[in-house]
Parts: structure tokens; sequence; C-alpha cells
């Protein structure tokens, strides 16, 4: 049994070495990150770090400015698309790679199927992208296999709704492009769509705002969202097969699982059939939902069939809060609570391609201040964790790249770059000879974290009991975190300091903690902190006499129990 230990990197930032870049730069000013460039030499560095699956994100061919003419690929309308790489979002052929991100463009297939390769000798497995609610507004696919019809080949377009077809229509509407000063512009440009699709957010208008998903157009899975959201599956909707005929395509390239971008806007019934058709030929097929709603978690497991969720409202904002928010630390305990019957299906991060990072002004300003969320979020179950590229070297996203503007983000829409993390990956060769010691210090840190994960049977698969709610004088509970993890005969005491000074901290261990993980009481025991190596003599482990401690700021320990 391992703990999935799940690092994101989008190619087209992650192995981008461009030294200069431009606001809004295309992509021969600014570079892009080719496939090739994702050797296996770093491909081995990330499973040094830790990781046991890596999530390519933005593989699949999608909107773009862009043409490539020796493909006879040519790029999609400006009006429609965000940025000058546009989004990896808006899915432009679901049997296509990224032409970008190719040497050789017309051999773009074969460099994927290389790639994929590489990434499973370097014993780690393969995540990417499926994108089922939406699709660029321009989608054709070129490359689909023989026989398969395209999305939206057999619609009739005059019906607003129709399980038989792939799209929702608004007939006798023309689309109206919103508008951007971006997109004011653009001298003569137009774009023409009649009638008007739906758009990706659920926006049943032809003119949507600048703040909808205007790049993108609704599929259909049979529900009639405009007549009392009534279901009409039977018969199965045409657009059902067709995405399940995608999914096995790439699982017969090596995918081993799918991120499944807003799983939430698309129907359970939908994923309970596909998952299960998929799991019949492909039994280790790994699905990962992106969904929100706390009420949705239980039904997109038990009757949707996924392996994960992410925990973004619930413990990721939490964990945020507290790093940068003032939030008190005793309330990470209501987040796992409130997942408790499914925590092990929790996806837990800190930073993915949609929030802001962890570096950034609108976070928290330093990666080393993330060091106790991030040993939360590690170590207090077996569910899994994730990581995004650049996090581990303490990336702050405060880039102008062109469409995101300053954001804390990393763009996913522009041709850029990641510096802090073009310091470790210093020109392919994937050294770190370019970082500064803070960014070396950070990433060590990850590396031991990451690794421990899977090391200590403890943190991958033991039992947790916390602490917080016993703890009392010498022990605050708004900066202080702790926590036992247990598995046979190991046991590991974790405790974290969200302050900004160092604390002398005092944790009570109460009966019930021997009992539910079958532990005897010691008058003295020693301790090794897992991170550091440092070690603890003669320290007390029992019901009558507190642990004492010194925690550094913004930093934890894990103590291995020697009894």
């Amino acid at each position: 049994m391992q703990k999935p230990i799940i690092y994101q990197l989008l190619p087209r930032t992650f192995a981008n070495f461009t030294d200069k870049t431009v606001r809004s730069g295309s992509l021969l000013e600014n570079g892009c990150g080719k496939l090739n460039n994702i050797t296996s030499k770093a491909l081995r560095e990330i499973r040094r770090l830790g990781a046991t699956h890596i999530w390519y994100t933005g593989l699949i061919e999608h909107a773009t400015t862009t043409s490539f003419p020796e493909a006879g690929i040519e790029g999609d309308n400006p009006l429609v698309v965000k940025g000058k790489a546009g989004s990896p979002y808006a899915i432009k052929d679901y049997y296509d790679i990224a032409p970008e991100l190719a040497e050789d463009v017309p051999n773009r297939m074969h460099e994927a199927e290389a790639l994929f390769e590489r990434t499973h000798k370097a014993g780690l497995k393969i995540i990417m992208d499926f994108v089922p609610n939406h699709v660029a507004r321009q989608y054709k696919s070129n490359s689909k296999p023989a026989g398969v019809r395209d999305i939206g080949e057999d619609d009739n377009p005059e019906w607003a709704f129709s399980p038989l077809n792939d799209f929702y229509y608004l007939p006798g509407q023309h689309f109206c492009v919103p508008l951007t000063q971006e997109k004011q512009n653009i001298a003569n440009l137009t774009y023409t769509e009649y009638p008007a699709k739906a758009t990706g957010n659920d926006c049943f208008s032809a003119s949507p705002s600048v703040n909808d998903w205007y790049e993108t157009v609704k599929l259909n899975y049979g529900v009639y969202y405009q007549g009392g959201m009534e279901k009409q599956f039977f018969p199965r909707p045409r657009l059902w097969d067709k995405m399940l005929d995608i999914l096995l395509f790439w699982c017969g390239k090596g995918i081993d699982g799918f991120r499944c971008d807003m799983a939430e806007m698309v129907p359970v019934e939908f994923w309970h059939w596909v998952i299960e058709e998929v799991k019949k030929q492909y039994p280790k097929a790994m699905f990962i939902a992106e969904v929100y709603n706390p009420s949705l978690y239980r039904s997109y497991i038990f009757e949707g069939g996924f392996d994960y969720l992410y925990d973004k409202v619930g413990m990721y904002d939490y964990l945020r809060g507290v790093t940068s928010r003032d939030f008190d630390a005793e309330g990470i305990t209501r987040q796992w609570q409130n997942t408790e019957d499914i925590r092990r299906y929790m996806l837990y991060f800190l930073e993915n391609h949609d929030e802001q990072r962890i570096a950034s002004g609108f976070f928290c300003g330093r990666g080393i201040c993330a060091e106790p969320a991030m040993i939360v979020a590690t170590c207090l179950g077996e569910n899994p964790l994730l990581i995004y590229a650049g996090q581990e070297t303490g990336e702050a996203g405060m880039q102008i790249e062109g469409f995101s503007g300053i954001d804390g983000r990393t763009s996913i829409f522009d041709y850029c770059t990641v510096p802090s993390l073009q310091a470790w990956t210093n020109h392919g060769n994937y050294d770190g000879a370019l970082m500064t010691d803070e960014q070396r210090e950070l990433r060590a840190f990850y590396h031991t974290l990451l690794n421990l994960a899977n090391a200590e049977p403890a943190l991958r698969e033991g039992l947790m009991f916390d602490l917080e709610y016993v703890q009392q004088e010498g022990f605050n509970k708004k900066k202080h975190y702790a926590f036992l993890r247990k598995a046979e005969t190991e046991t590991l005491l974790i405790v974290v300091n969200f302050d900004a000074r160092t604390e002398h901290v005092k944790i009570q261990l109460p009966p019930a903690a021997f009992t539910y993980l079958v532990m005897e009481e010691r008058d003295s025991v020693a301790m090794t902190d897992l991170l550091t190596g440092k070690s603890y003599q003669q320290m007390p482990f029992n019901t009558t006499q507190p642990v004492e401690l010194q925690i550094p700021a913004w930093q934890g320990l894990i103590l291995k129990i020697q009894m």
C-alpha cells in the first residue's frame, strides 16, 4: 500500500528554460516547455522528491492563438481564446497532444508516448486531465480514430435541448463575444457562431460576460437545464459513449489515472457508468474529482465511483486561514471531522494551478511559512497529497505574464516561465545549481517530508488520534496543533507551530489515546525528530507528565517514539 503523492506540473511552464520573457509574449518570443525537455533525470528527481504520481496538466490540444503550419494547424480566433497560449481547459481535440509541447510538431504523439515511457521507467504513475464539462468554442478533432463520430457532428442545432445532441443551443440567436480591453484592441476581427451554444459554466445566454467561461461550450449529458433539470438518460445520450472512448484511448496510451475537471458539473450517473466501464478494462485506473460542493462529496464517491476528491473548501481553505488569516489552529480538528467517514478519499493540497501561490503576497509571502500546514496536510491521514511544481522552491507567482495580471498565480493562459523553478531546472540540468539558500532549505524540507509519508508505516496507513481537545496551560490552541499516528509498534507524535516566534509547548497525552492506539505508558522514552534527526532523551510518555518541546517559528516536529 502506498500513499499517493501527486506532483502537478504544466509542461508549458515547467520545461520552459527561456531566460527573458515579455508580457503577453508569443510562443516565438517567450518560448514554451517541451515534452522532450522533461528528461529521465528530471523525472528521477521528482521521484526522489517523494512523488509517486505525476499530473501532466495541459497535455491535450487546446485552443490557442498560435498556428503550426508544419502540421496544418491553424490558430484559433483570438476573440474566443484567453491569453496568447490559451487555457488548457478549452479542449480543441480530445485525441491529440498540444502541438506547442512538441519539438517535432507532426510527431507530437510520439514525443508524448516517449514521455509516458520515461515516466513509468522513473517509477512514477501518470495522471492527465480529463475535461468532460466543456470544450473550446472552435472544437474539432482532426486526430480521432477511424469510425469515431466527432463531438457535435450529428447535432441538430435547431433543438435547444435533446439527449441526441452533444451541445446545448440557443436557436435564433447569434453568439456575442464579451469584449475585454484586450479584445477591443484586436482590429477588424469578428467571430461568428450561429446558433449560439451555451457557455461552459452553465451560462445559457448568447451574450456571456467577461467573467463567464466564454471561450468554452457546455457539453450535454442529458440534463435539461432550462427544463427543471430533468434528466433524460434513457436511451443513453450519445456523448456518454464518446467520452468513454476518449478515456479508453488514453488508458491505451499508458495513462494511469485522470484528474476530472469540474466533475460536479457533470451528472453523477454518468460517472457511475463511465468509471465502471473503464475499470472493467483498466481496474487500477485512478479517478480524481474536482468537486467543491461538500454536499456532493459522498454522492460522487459512493455513487459516482471516484477514488479521490479535492478537499478545497474544507482542509485547504482552513490551513490557508491558519497560515495567513489568523484562524485558530484548533479548528483543523473540525475540518477532518467534517469528512471523517470519507477522509481516506480526500485529496489534500496547499497549491495547484487554480490557487494562489503560498509565497505570493496574496497568501503568506514566503514558502517556508507554510511548513506547519504542509506537515499537517501530509501527516494527518493516509489520504493522498498534491503539490504543484514550484511550491517546493517557493515560487511567488507575482509576475505580470499577460492575461492573468498580478494575481499570485502562475498563468495557465500565457507563454511564461516559473522563475524559482528555473533555479532548480537550471536549463535542463535539474541540479538546483541556481537556487538560493532559502530555496534549497525549502526543497530539502519537502524532500524529507514527502519521503517520510511513504517510508513511515504510521504516516502511510496508521491510525490518527487528535490531541488538540485535551491541551491545557502551555499549549496555545490558536497557534499549535498536535496529534499522534500509530501503526503496529511504531508511534509518532506530531506537533506544529503556526506562530512567528519560537514557542515552548507542553503536550498532554490523555488516557483515551493510550487505549485507542494500544500504547503503554512510559516514564521515560527517547524521541527522534524525523525532519531534522535531532534526538530527545528521557522524555515522559504518559498521562501524568506533559511532553515539553521547543518548536521554532513556522516549523514542526515529527517525533518517532523509541520505547
